[in-house]
């Protein structure tokens, strides 16, 4: 079992900045799990936001974000990071977590067996 814990969400100016963070607990290692972020805004369906390999040797972005956002991890810190620059409106949502249980996956979110609880990242004009 994976717990996982996001912080970092708040309020934010368009154009601003903002560094979520992912904190793993579980008996298993941290590097046995490719990671990735998703988002949901209100009334919308959950979407894929960006995904990074065990070893963070690869990673991969949803268009809405690339040049953008960038996702990293520490695997001495059981800790995987989404720095976010150039925030928009419509980046506004409540921002997950999820771990698969493999080194390397998808943009899909059936791939991934663990989820946080999310945090609320808010876009002003």
């Amino acid at each position: 079992q994976v717990q996982l814990a996001e912080s970092g969400g708040g309020l934010v100016q368009a154009g601003g900045s903002l560094r979520l963070a992912c904190a793993a607990s579980s008996g298993r290692t941290f590097s046995n799990h490719a990671m990735a972020w998703f988002r949901q805004a209100p009334g919308k369906e959950r979407e894929f936001v960006a995904v990074i390999s065990w070893n963070g040797g690869s990673t991969a972005y949803t268009n809405s974000v690339k040049g953008r956002f960038t996702i990293s991890r520490d695997n001495a810190k059981n800790t995987v990071y989404l720095q976010m620059n150039s925030l928009k409106p419509e980046d506004a949502a409540v921002y997950y977590c999820a771990a698969a249980s493999r080194l390397y996956s998808g943009r899909n979110s059936f791939e991934y067996d663990y989820w946080g609880q999310g945090t609320q990242v808010t876009v002003s004009s």
